[in-house]
């Protein structure tokens, strides 16, 4: 059940509503552009009901939890304060629970609007970690903003690496209890953390080698903005950038996953192509974590994933797309991958 205007409706009832709407506004000469007055009633309208989001059944895992995380990715300006876009999916997340932190992999623009949202509607001590993506370092503001929030490279917490000459606080790794977390710039040249156009350069690689050549923590997980492997949504079955992410460098990508399975790395997990997918290549899941910009991108739901690490070693996503029309984030998937 939904509320609308104060009168509790079955989902179905309130899809039909908004569907008259949608045409009384469409056919109507008051306003020249009903599509956008239609999200603006649209988001208004559910931002009066309950948020309801299904809760997640962890009694299946005989072992304790130790650390949990959400994923969020590629939001970029459509943050802030209206329910329909990125705030949804925040608020989803902090109904169920939002675990130790939040990892965005990337097309984060501006940063310090996603960090508004995060801070407002689940707690102001929640801990964000932030990967470059490429419509960061194609704005010197946004890139500023990054290397300030983790000034020296270790301003954020838990933060055992720092990243190399000129990437040095756009690179890093970091501990949470039994997992290691590396968080890759993969615009980094060896000299400039904005030089390349989304590829793993022998100066990533080297330092992503010495990173996990240091680790001494059973699970881990490399973040990175574009996937080695694109994949069509897991739904819709939409593809982008099918020819120009790490892929566009078969030998350097290659070189990557191969690293990747030799340490035994849990999951890479990535953005850019708005389209939720997941898939296990070579021993190393890639997890693609779609968007999570709400009603902006309507050829993929939005998207946000939930990550569980347990005492054992197991680890468990639970992935939540956003109904049509609804502030409703149902779960989609679940899964063990380590």
């Amino acid at each position: 059940m939904h509320c609308l205007f104060g009168v509790n409706i079955k989902l179905d009832k309130l899809n039909s509503i908004f569907i008259i709407l949608y045409y009384m506004l469409k056919t109507s000469n008051l306003l020249k552009n009903t599509k956008y007055l239609f999200f603006l009633v649209l988001s208004l309208t559910i931002s009066s009901c309950a948020i309801k989001t299904e809760k997640i059944d962890l009694s299946i895992i005989e072992s304790n939890l130790t650390c949990s995380f959400s994923v969020t990715a590629d939001m970029r300006k459509y943050t802030g304060d209206a329910i329909g876009f990125f705030r949804g999916a925040v608020e989803s997340i902090n109904s169920i629970g939002p675990g130790d932190f939040m990892i965005s992999p990337g097309d984060i623009d501006p940063p310090e609007r996603v960090l508004y949202t995060i801070h407002k509607y689940i707690d102001e001590d929640y801990i964000w970690y932030p990967a470059v993506g490429n419509h960061e370092t194609g704005t010197e503001p946004n890139m500023k903003w990054l290397r300030e929030y983790n000034s020296r490279g270790n301003t954020l917490p838990n933060i055992v690496n720092t990243g190399p000459p000129g990437a040095e606080e756009t690179m890093y790794s970091f501990d949470y209890e039994n997992a290691h977390f590396i968080i890759l710039n993969e615009y980094y040249d060896g000299k400039s953390d904005t030089g390349t156009d989304g590829d793993i350069t022998d100066p990533v690689y080297n330092w992503l080698m010495e990173d996990l050549n240091m680790n001494h923590k059973p699970v881990i997980f490399v973040i990175g903005h574009e996937p080695a492997f694109p994949k069509a949504d897991a739904e819709s079955e939409r593809i982008r950038h099918k020819n120009d992410c790490l892929n566009q460098y078969p030998e350097n990508r290659d070189r990557f996953w191969n690293l990747l399975s030799e340490y035994s790395v849990t999951a890479y997990i990535c953005g850019h192509t708005h389209n939720y997918s997941a898939i296990e290549i070579n021993g190393v899941w890639q997890i693609d974590a779609g968007h999570s910009r709400g009603i902006r991108d309507r050829d993929s739901r939005s998207t946000y994933i939930l990550f569980y690490i347990f005492e054992n070693n197991s680890v468990w996503y639970y992935t939540y797309r956003r109904k049509a029309f609804f502030n409703l984030y149902l779960l989609t998937e679940k899964n063990q991958i380590n």
